[in-house]
């Protein structure tokens, strides 16, 4: 069995104490939060700024899912994006969501000015480089489209990166943060006065009307509003999850020395591209964080090989011979790279969602969550129309046809996978296989001391069969993202229930 590198946790978790607020209890607010991540935190510390009563509700703990796993760069430099906006949108659609992604910069700047966070808060420069000359053009394109936009943009050829590159779109006075840190300051200014934050809370179900019912270990709790910030929504309506599609990304951290250590943030452009920037450590060091190796969720078993490329690129670009962090992220992108930002469906007039931050959550999750307080408070803002949930989305892509696709292939095809005949011997110790039980497939997991656990491999959100994770020893959905643990434990929505144990 392949021995990974690191602590096998993210940086920003294991350095902030765990958080042990209440489950949720039969309460009555305004505004009810579903998702305590960036955008759901953001949103909640407007609200209760603005007078309204809140209720925060977290399937696990807060600020530990998405926003816990991110590569936590605040930037509206998001790789390549503003010369495919301007042709596919337009240069005003494309100019707001250069507005809309600065003003994300400049709120978290802000608010750490205000309240005195203490959170690594530190302005910086962020670049989308090309290695070689094979993605120069398009490099350039970006910078005149960032121009044009008027984005604070420059086109350099060199940077403090130990090696050398073709060219690069560098924005200026970008932001990079502790983002654990910064978002447990911002929850715990929410409890009190009739507000609340509760944990350990994974909600069932929400139901629209006056009010609208909550529901979470079979507590209910009422609210006028209900914002849905769970990554992808939890409710099928507005069929988000097709709308989408998951990926996967993974991170290592690796202490440097303050001489060698890159200035600024960077992201490469092209095939197998890099994501790298650095953070001080408690100690007075300083990590260097590489991410890469994206990938379609469930589409791959043997991730291993994703965080061993990423050890081989430290040694190499940087001289890194040891690691001591690696951890994976989960984003949703959108087919039209645009968030959407307000109404669960059409008919729908007090359940709004925020999902498909296309791997910039930073930035657009702090948006959104400031528009998001926008339209509960009715307060006019002018990036509604461009990140409207509701919007005529763009189904007909080579991008959209090619997810869906595989959506239907994984719904039919992996019903006839799973081994037929077999024992408990061809399941390896830290391995999982999929099995075919009396005409049911099941997932069958053996851990390091030869103990069995088996679940029900159909996921309970639109009944895909899970396939297994090596590296994170995780049942996954190919379909639209589920995660469970190798108990079936849900890790990750959109299923909001765990996978059956089985006998074997």
């Amino acid at each position: 069995m392949t021995t990974l590198p690191g602590k096998p946790i993210s940086f920003w978790l294991d350095s902030t104490a765990e958080t042990s607020f209440p489950k949720m209890e039969n309460v009555t607010v305004d505004v009810a939060i579903v998702g305590a991540g960036i955008t759901g935190i953001t949103a909640a510390y407007l609200l209760k700024k603005a007078g309204k009563t809140v209720a925060l509700i977290e399937a696990q703990q807060i600020a530990a899912s998405a926003s816990g796993h991110t590569t936590a760069k605040v930037t509206s430099l998001h790789q390549l994006i503003y010369a495919d906006l301007i042709d596919k949108i337009g240069e005003n659609k494309a100019r707001l969501y250069g507005e809309s992604n600065q003003a994300g910069v400049e709120f978290v700047a802000s608010i750490v000015e205000q309240e005195g966070i203490d959170c690594d808060f530190q302005r910086n420069d962020t670049y989308s480089f090309a290695e070689n000359k094979d993605n120069l053009d398009k490099v350039k394109q970006e910078y005149d489209a960032a121009v044009k936009l008027g984005l604070p943009a420059e086109f350099v050829t060199e940077t403090t990166l130990p090696f050398e590159i073709a060219g690069a779109v560098k924005f200026n006075n970008q932001a990079q943060f502790h983002v654990r840190k910064y978002l447990l300051y911002l929850a715990n200014t929410i409890p009190g006065e009739g507000s609340y934050v509760f944990e350990d809370s994974r909600v069932q179900s929400v139901t629209e009307g006056n009010p609208c019912k909550i529901s979470a270990n079979n507590t209910t709790l009422q609210a006028t509003d209900v914002l849905l910030t769970t990554h992808l929504p939890i409710m099928d309506q507005g069929l988000f999850f097709a709308k989408t599609y998951p990926q996967r990304s993974y991170i290592i951290g690796a202490k440097i020395d303050r001489a060698k250590a890159p200035e600024g943030m960077y992201i490469g452009v092209g095939k197998n591209y890099h994501s790298i920037r650095t953070t001080p450590t408690e100690d007075g060091g300083l990590l260097l964080l590489i991410g890469g190796g994206g990938h379609k969720v469930g589409s791959k078993s043997e991730t291993e090989e994703s965080y061993l490329e990423l050890e081989r690129y430290a040694h190499s670009h940087f001289g890194i011979d040891k690691i001591d962090y690696r951890w994976s992220s989960q984003d949703y992108k959108s087919f039209d790279r645009l968030p959407y930002i307000g109404k669960l469906t059409p008919g729908n007039e007090h359940i709004y969602v925020a999902t498909g931050f296309s791997l910039w959550g930073m930035s657009k999750g702090t948006m959104a969550g400031m528009l998001l307080s926008d339209l509960i408070l009715d307060q006019k803002n002018s990036w509604a129309d461009l990140y409207d949930s509701l919007r005529a989305t763009p189904f007909v892509t080579q991008e959209s046809i090619k997810n869906n696709l595989d959506v239907g292939i994984h719904w039919v095809g992996d019903r006839f996978k799973g081994i037929q005949d077999w024992s408990t011997d061809d399941v390896k110790p830290g391995e999982g296989k999929i099995i075919t039980l009396k005409g049911e497939k099941v997932g069958v997991y053996k851990d390091e001391m030869g103990r069995v656990t088996a679940v029900n491999a159909t996921c309970p959100h639109l009944a895909c069969i899970v396939n297994w994770n090596s590296a994170e020893k995780s049942w996954d959905c190919p379909c639209h993202g589920g995660r469970f643990t190798c108990e079936g434990k849900v890790i990750q929505g959109p299923p909001v229930k765990d996978l059956e144990l089985k006998s074997i």
